[in-house]
């Protein structure tokens, strides 16, 4: 072997190395362009069943962004944080704000998508605000988060600028739309109200109330529920006793479920209905046929589980994780949709990928999504005010616990004039 044969070789290897170390170079320069986006949801608890419906339909936009090669040279990475605990029993305003604090310490994270719940919006939006970190929630509907009131918005935005955005409209709409079929479609004339004394109940109770009064129904009385309390017999037992023609119930499914099972028992025949917290495989399940029979039920969005627009990502959302998704599954996708579309634009602007900028370009929106173009006004409502309206039905031909064929879409609830 000759010194010019050793020499040739020896460069041949460095090039070869130094050309290994750029491509590797290259790949960890790519593999650093990542976002990251959060999602938190109460995983535990009585809402779990539909918070993960939630989860993993927008779960599904972010990975089909990511398998179609990223967003504008990104790769979306996601950290999902549980905000129900055991003690609770459901969603705990304490933990989501403490899930919304690891958020925000996270420079990477530059969006997220949730709550499920308005409670903990509220406990959530000021810690948002202070950390200018947008979120979407596909399912949270109480009007005080986004309200234009001086007293809400030093409360829940301090900073001012919009950091909480709805792929839902409120419960500004939904409650007093409701009122609304009851009095039009339903012809009732009397109603009793409930409420599980949450952020979302109370306040959707109110709207509902409002309206309902307005309306000239007779409200023939008014009561909270424990919904760590068992047994809801006594005030079942008044309504009975006060027999009015309906009862509307304003809360989620820790105390919805054992009000279906025990109204079942005590009132069979008494038309009843609630919000969007009354919507979800909980009550397929837990309180179960014949009992949930006849329940009224609203999304605050368009129905869309059976448009045909939907209907890939009905497919898809069925192929990956096994089951049927809900309504709230397809507002999750669109919230996930709208984050990737500001990543995008941000992007491909040359400005910074931060929080900061992600924010402003949520804020200013116009995105083709499953239910539409999505838009925001200035205080992070949906410029849509759409109410859907469901009564479950047993389909014996699907599983009980499907949303999509238990629950039975029967109209637009009209809107006040």
């Amino acid at each position: 072997m000759t010194s010019k044969t050793v020499s040739l070789r020896t460069l041949l290897g460095a090039a070869v190395a130094a050309g290994v170390l750029s491509m590797g170079a290259m790949a960890s320069h790519a593999a650093d362009k990542t976002v990251t986006v959060g999602i938190t949801l109460p995983l535990t608890g009585a809402d779990a069943q539909s918070a993960t419906l939630i989860k993993d339909g927008a779960q599904l936009a972010i990975d089909e962004a990511n398998e179609r090669g990223g967003v504008a040279g990104y790769k979306i990475e996601t950290i999902t944080l549980d905000s129900g605990t055991a003690t609770a029993g459901q969603y705990d305003p304490a933990q989501a704000a403490t899930n919304t604090k690891k958020l925000a310490s996270n420079p990477k994270v530059v969006a997220n998508i949730g709550p499920q719940m308005s409670g903990e919006g509220k406990a959530m939006s000021p810690i948002l605000s202070a950390a200018d970190l947008a979120t979407i929630t596909p399912s949270s509907t109480n009007p005080d988060i986004t309200s234009p009131d001086p007293k809400f918005v030093s409360q829940f935005r301090p900073n001012k600028k919009a950091v909480y955005f709805r792929t839902v409209t409120t419960d500004a709409y939904q409650g007093p739309n409701m009122a609304n079929y009851f009095h039009d479609v339903l012809h009732v004339k009397s109603v009793y109200i409930l409420d599980d004394s949450g952020a979302y109940g109370v306040g959707i109770a109110d709207s509902f109330q409002k309206q309902a009064e307005k309306l000239g129904m007779k409200v023939m009385g008014r009561d909270q529920l424990n919904p760590k309390e068992a047994d809801y017999t006594a005030i079942l037992t008044k309504i009975k006793q006060l027999n009015p023609d309906a009862i509307y119930y304003g809360g989620v499914a820790q105390a919805g479920v054992k009000l279906v099972k025990q109204s079942y028992d005590i009132v069979p025949k008494m038309i009843k209905g609630g919000g969007d917290g009354m919507y979800g495989p909980e009550y397929l399940k837990g309180a179960g046929f014949p009992a949930a029979e006849g329940w009224y039920a609203t999304i605050a969005s368009p129905h869309l589980i059976d448009d045909s627009g939907a209907k890939a990502m009905v497919e898809a959302f069925k192929k990956k994780y096994g089951t049927s998704p809900d309504d709230y599954a397809i507002t999750a996708y669109d919230a996930a949709q709208v984050i990737i579309d500001a990543i995008k634009r941000v992007a491909e602007s040359g400005k910074e990928v931060n929080r900061s900028n992600i924010r402003d370009a949520i804020q200013t929106s116009h995105v083709k999504t499953l239910q539409g173009e999505i838009s925001f006004d200035e205080n992070g409502d949906l410029v849509n005010k759409v109410i859907s309206v469901f009564q479950i039905h047993k389909d014996d031909s699907h599983p009980l616990d499907d949303v999509g064929f238990q629950y039975k879409y029967v109209g637009v609830a009209p809107a006040s004039s």
